[in-house]
């Protein structure tokens, strides 16, 4: 029985057994602890095998694709109760985890943002990511401010975890073989408890950066800016101040996180 590879489901099977291993070893616990940890796709289990043989991780799964969570049930029956049929996307965490849980799996790359942002929503139940993506994607995750690569996931992410590039892995480890290089991260939430800003509004002024991002922040942030001064009733000297400050000169890219969190601050 194998599992046919879903061009709509972004499957690329991971088949190189020495990275699955890798990839499962990555996933740090502390001595003499449990820790709960959730599989995103798991597929037909390559990952999965070497997770359920560390003792002192209490593994979860998660599937969308039927077919694999019968292959799953089939070759791992050890996995019954703990596999999950659902969209990850649409799952309410919270009811499957009452406390801390960490997330590992090889993320399917049409999906590997929107999977990223879903973990921040759960930043405070989850102190700890390892996941293969994209390497692009891994490249611009980890990435420090100043470069072309450095974009809305870096700075989100970054504001609430450490990130560490791990390992490049080449088209070859997976059938079908993908496009493009993958790579390993790790995420390790940092001390950070509060941003000391708007969270929502902060979001909103990097991604409203971003978007727009070979434009300086004066040109990119108008809408916002505008919003601030016809709340506060500015006069045009009164708006035409506020934006001669430097910051408004820079390109998102220059910001570092917690630059970012001095403007939201500004812009509030």
């Amino acid at each position: 029985m194998e599992v046919r590879a879903k061009k709509a489901l972004g499957q690329h099977f991971l088949t190189d057994l020495s990275i699955a291993q890798r990839i499962a070893d990555a996933l740090t616990v502390e001595e003499g602890t449990t820790l709960p940890a959730l599989e995103v796709g798991p597929g037909m289990g390559v990952l999965t095998q070497y997770l359920l043989k560390r003792l002192e991780v209490d593994l979860r799964c998660v599937e969308i694709d039927t077919e694999s969570v019968d292959y799953l049930l089939v070759h791992f029956p050890q996995i019954h109760g703990r596999l999950l049929e659902a969209d990850f996307l649409k799952l309410k965490l919270e009811n499957f985890f009452s406390g801390e849980f960490a997330v590992i799996g090889n993320f399917p790359y049409n999906i590997s943002s929107q999977i990223f942002f879903k973990i921040l929503d759960y930043k405070e139940q989850v102190p700890q990511v390892v996941c293969m993506i994209q390497k692009e994607v891994a490249e611009r995750i980890a990435e420090k401010p100043g470069t072309k690569t450095y974009g809305i996931l870096s700075v989100l992410l970054q504001a609430w975890y450490d990130i560490e590039y791990l390992f490049t892995v080449g088209e070859g480890a997976f059938n079908p073989p993908p496009k493009v290089k993958s790579a390993v991260i790790r995420l390790v939430r940092n001390s950070r408890t509060e941003l000391g800003c708007d969270e929502a509004l902060f979001k909103t002024v990097v991604k409203t950066g971003f978007n727009q991002r070979r434009k300086t922040l004066r040109n990119s942030l108008k809408p916002l800016i505008r919003a601030k001064a016809d709340r506060l009733g500015w006069t045009e000297e009164q708006l035409a101040e506020f934006i001669a400050d430097p910051v408004f000169e820079l390109r998102p890219e220059r910001l570092s996180v917690e630059d970012f969190i001095s403007l939201t601050l500004k812009l509030a």
